[in-house]
């Protein structure tokens, strides 16, 4: 869990007696990212359920059509279903899912980094987008610890609106509830980034060791169709992140596929769906694959469940022999080095060395 930074109180020097103490100014940096519930029993899975079915840039349909449809059928069946998904899947020693547990060790090491960088000026900790801890509640936090300026970093490669933008969304509204607001930079999405491609290359090359199979497999998360229609650039990303990915590795372009994964409801999906193009893959005699996903910075339910449980059986049931999972690149320091160069390049002006920004020790409180 990074360091709790309690609020460094002091006296303005010139200011009355009765002047209540305030903390002094230093920057944060707020990650976020998607969210887990809290347990994997019916409750606990039906209030995050609640949470995220209930956001309106996942399921934009009418609230008179879809709240009933929601609360009296939806969520009487698939806490059920996706508790017993996360079960098999829970880390039992810390009683949290892995994203939490993974969320947290890839926040550790960038507050560790920063820390390398600008020592105590700058604050690091972390929400979720939907569950604990909520956005509202650390963005509080940090207020109250003096960040009067907060870098906002959704862990998303790609943007889509269902991900970056319902993250950014969450945090405006949070800001809307804070007496004195902290000025807020929010990090853009960073698909196409040299170092973001060759740390991905590199848990490619680092997983396979040599080992070049028929298929790599670049598995997004999905989205209706209709989104791209509607001008969400999340599908033209995916794409340009694969052939990057697969022009860094220096393979051949039919090598290399892009796939989307977990479709809900009955309307089109972006396609190929993973899950069936795998299938297809065995099918026609391509019996060794890998998966990647790229879209997912931390390894969660939609990675070790559903990619190394149900994409996987449906390769191995129509006849494919090798499937190997790429995992996401978590805490791995090259994502970390990535991390920490996108904070340092939002942290321009605010933090650029001792006397500058608004980590600088106030002038009245200078000796």
């Amino acid at each position: 869990m990074p360091k709790d930074v309690s609020a460094d109180l002091y006296q303005p020097r010139h200011a009355p007696a009765d002047h209540p103490a305030i903390p002094t100014p230093k920057v944060g940096v707020l990650v976020a990212n998607l969210g887990t519930p809290d347990g994997h029993d019916y409750w606990s899975m039906r209030r995050y359920l609640n949470q995220f079915l209930s956001d309106r840039r996942v399921i934009d349909i009418p609230r008179w059509k879809w709240q009933p449809l929601l609360q009296a059928i939806i969520l009487t069946k698939r806490p059920f279903t996706s508790g017993a998904n996360y079960r098999s899947i829970w880390n039992t020693e810390r009683n949290e899912s892995p994203l939490m547990t993974l969320t947290r060790q890839q926040v550790d090491k960038l507050a560790q980094s920063c820390a390398q960088r600008w020592g105590d000026r700058v604050m690091v900790d972390f929400c979720m987008r939907y569950g604990n801890p909520s956005t509202e509640s650390v963005l509080t936090r940090m207020v109250q610890a003096g960040c009067d300026r907060i870098v906002f970093l959704p862990l998303y490669p790609q943007y889509a609106g269902a991900t970056t933008g319902t993250a950014n969304d969450e945090l405006f509204r949070a800001l809307m509830k804070q007496f004195r607001q902290p000025a807020v930079r929010t990090v853009a999405e960073y698909f196409e980034r040299p170092d973001y491609i060759d740390a991905l290359a590199q848990s490619v090359e680092r997983t396979l060791q040599g080992r070049r199979p028929q298929k790599l497999v670049c598995s997004y998360h999905g989205m209706p169709r209709r989104y791209l229609m509607q001008g969400d650039p999340y599908h033209c990303q995916c794409q340009k992140t694969t052939r990057l990915l697969r022009e860094r590795l220096g393979w051949p372009a039919e090598t290399i596929d892009t796939t989307f994964q977990s479709v809900f409801g009955k309307e089109e999906w972006l396609r190929p769906y993973t899950v069936e193009h795998v299938a297809d893959l065995a099918r026609r005699g391509i019996t060794d694959i890998a998966v990647i996903s790229p879209a997912f910075a931390t390894d969660c339910i939609e990675t070790l469940e559903e990619i190394n449980g149900e994409i996987r059986e449906s390769f191995e049931h129509a006849g494919g022999k090798d499937f190997t999972y790429v995992p996401c690149l978590n805490d791995d320091d090259a994502h970390i080095a990535l991390l920490t160069d996108l904070v340092a390049e939002n942290l321009t002006g605010w933090v650029d060395g001792p006397g500058h920004g608004a980590a600088a020790v106030p002038a009245d409180r200078a000796a």
